[in-house]
């Protein structure tokens, strides 16, 4: 059997994307986390806030490191399987992605030495300003990986001349049409996946009576950060997908699994699509309702996949199922939130030991859902590269044959594991010496003060953190 380059090189370059989007999606919101904690420390010296900026900062640092490990393969992906396309794209892309290291990468690197190794080296103002430009750097690198993604979804401001890319206008390129939408709703998604791992975590603590005041304080800010951030980033994501619908209306139509233009377009709950015979085996739907989500007209027009060719098709039920996945996980995100809203009353949200077991199993959730937006996002756009201007096919390496491919993929895939693998070690290990040394670990009244219900006056914490005090 012959094997297709093409085929394996977009299954190595989704797996080492999947593999590492986790990590920079989490150390986004978590840098931005500590600089907060570090901010609170800085500004009222409670113990509590330099506890959790600690312990926080040293998750950050694995996670950090696991990240970089997993991103250095991908810009050797470019060249080894993609070269046509670095040539075409390298006038854009180049610059970009070389900004992205030297704002960035080098800005995170540096300031990351003394958040890790200076809080008792350096005055307190410069460690607080070392977690702020760290938290920065984050951000500033998101800016430009989005910038250079979002022009391969939504091309502007170059003309293809001769099979390469020319830049006609770096503002149009750069702040392209889907741009905004994108940065908006990865930030937010970055933020929900920090928000629920601390709250997870801290959920796990407050179970094992460990730090109860730090902790306390810790889910507390998370619980109400994600009820205001769960539902924003659905009525960010319905801006997202009215974007989409404009610019890229066959990746709407495969979400939607819709093959006909139509008004009236159901929302499909449930289908088989099948691409093959170009129709939905089974359905299940709600009259008119992507036409109203979609158009915010219930008669509104919904484009349908046979507007292209089966050619210009992408994998309809990857695409479909992947969004259904997203979406669900938003709103069970949003019902937590809600929930934690309604457990403080009597304090019952510290203390509430089914609630606190959802909030360690939803820790994983943000991972997941971003994981379904991103095959949305590239596997939607099939067979484009750079949508409506370069395939796929014309980006890969012509020289690159299906052995290579096979093997190039199996050995990122046995490299990964090995990484993954220490990375977690490592990772569980530092949770569970959690913030304090182990002889100080859970003392009997902070056990005892964990099953007791506090009211939603209680949250603050006076400087001892042994008392509750009410406002």
């Amino acid at each position: 059997m012959e094997l297709d380059p093409l085929i394996l090189s977009r299954i190595q370059f989704a797996f080492v994307v999947c593999f590492h989007a986790i990590f920079p999606v989490f150390t986004i919101g978590l840098a931005s986390y500590i600089a907060l904690l570090n901010g609170l420390f800085f500004a009222n010296g409670n113990p509590a806030w330099e506890r959790l900026a600690s312990f926080w900062t040293k998750v950050f640092a694995v996670v950090f490191g696991m990240g970089v490990v997993s991103g250095i393969v991908m810009s050797f992906q470019f060249g080894t399987n993609w070269s046509n396309f670095s040539q075409a794209s390298a006038n854009f892309l180049g610059p970009v992605l070389s900004y992205e290291v030297v704002t960035a990468f080098f800005l995170e690197a540096g300031f990351l030495g003394v958040l890790l190794f200076g809080r008792d080296k350096v005055p307190q103002g410069v460690h607080l300003f070392a977690a702020l430009m760290v938290a920065v750097g984050t951000f500033i690198s998101s800016f430009w990986i989005l910038a250079a993604n979002s022009w391969m979804q939504t091309p502007a401001g170059v003309e293809l001349i001769d099979g390469s890319f020319h830049v006609t206008s770096w503002y149009e390129a750069l702040f392209n049409p889907s741009f905004g939408y994108r940065f908006v709703h990865m930030g937010m998604a970055s933020f929900l996946a920090g928000g629920f791992v601390v709250a997870g975590v801290s959920a796990w603590f407050l179970l094992r009576g460990r730090d109860v005041p730090a902790n306390k304080k810790a889910l507390s800010m998370c619980l109400w950060l994600l009820l205001v951030l769960a539902p924003a980033q659905a009525v960010v994501g319905d801006f997202h997908g009215l974007n989409t619908l404009e610019h890229q209306p066959t990746k709407v139509a495969a979400m939607e699994g819709n093959w006909e233009t139509q008004s009236h377009a159901p929302l499909l709950l449930f289908a088989i699509p099948d691409k093959g015979a170009q129709e939905n085996l089974v359905e299940i739907g709600i009259p008119s309702l992507a036409s109203l989500i979609l158009t915010h007209h219930a008669d509104g027009v919904v484009p349908g996949l046979k507007e292209v060719p089966v050619d210009e098709q992408p994998v309809v039920a990857l695409v479909f199922w992947s969004f259904r996945v997203m979406v669900a996980l938003g709103f069970a995100m949003i019902a937590v939130a809600v929930t934690g809203l309604v457990l403080r009353r009597g304090g019952r949200v510290y203390s509430h030991e089914r609630y606190l077991k959802v909030l360690v199993g939803m820790s994983v959730t943000p991972f997941i859902a971003v994981l379904a937006g991103w095959i949305v996002t590239e596997s939607g756009r099939s067979p484009w590269l750079v949508y409506g201007m370069m395939t796929q096919a014309e980006g890969l390496t012509p020289s690159l044959t299906g052995g290579m491919a096979l093997f190039t993929l199996i050995g990122y895939i046995a490299v990964y594991a090995v990484v993954f693998w220490a990375g977690i070690y490592y990772l569980l290990r530092v949770i569970r010496h959690g913030m304090l040394p182990e002889e100080q670990e859970a003392p009997a009244d902070d056990i005892e003060r964990a099953k007791r219900p506090f009211s939603a006056a209680h949250i603050p914490f006076d400087d001892d953190d042994a008392h509750p005090v009410r406002s």
